[in-house]
């Protein structure tokens, strides 16, 4: 058997045109500092982009966070119990007690069960209250006067509640011992519930 070569054309001189040569197949390139194998840029896992928080329009403010046990068959399980105070400044204000095996979840719940007891407290033009209040919420006992340009007289944790429910011209007393926080701002909560507009 014999092969047959195909035969080719003669081409002028002048007629020759230029073809490109065909590129050798390139090897995959190998992903460079800072790159990940999917083509995108960015450390960490291949997991969704995080989403650039929005700011809440509360501001937060720890009363108190401890760590609290209970006793089990095999010894004690510890946890963190967070109590937190929010308000916007605008009248609005809640306190929420959470509790988790760690401290951020522990803050996330409070924060969520403070929002679900916030109060709307009716503010004067000078932003303070409109006249006398007083509350017991346990061993707790608090009074809150109207004190026009006396500025924010108060101590404990009644201070941070008056502060985020937008209060600057009042003065608070606590008329009892009790040096639980908690249960402090509960009471100066429960006073301006008992605001009348």
């Amino acid at each position: 058997m014999t092969e047959t070569t195909p035969e080719v054309e003669a081409v002028p001189a002048g007629m020759v045109e230029a073809v490109p040569a065909a590129a050798p197949e390139a090897a995959p390139a190998r992903p460079g500092r800072g790159e990940r194998r999917g083509g995108r840029r960015g450390g960490g896992r291949g997991g969704p982009r995080a989403r650039p928080e929005r700011k809440s329009e509360f501001d937060q403010k720890m009363i108190t966070i401890r760590r609290v046990a209970r006793v089990v068959a095999g010894g004690r399980r510890f946890s963190f119990s967070v109590a937190i105070i929010i308000g916007n400044k605008k009248g609005k204000v809640g306190v929420g007690l959470g509790k988790a095996g760690d401290t951020t979840l522990a803050i996330d719940k409070a924060v969520r069960d403070a929002k679900k007891h916030l109060i709307t407290v009716a503010l004067t033009k000078d932003n303070s209250i409109a006249h006398e209040v007083e509350a017991k919420y346990c061993a707790s006992y608090v009074t809150l006067m109207p004190a026009k340009g006396r500025g924010l007289v108060a101590g404990s944790s009644v201070r941070p509640v008056l502060e985020l429910a937008g209060i600057s011209n009042c003065v608070a007393k606590i008329h009892s011992g009790s040096k639980n926080g908690l249960n402090n701002a509960r009471a100066a909560i429960e006073a301006l519930k008992s605001l009348k507009a």
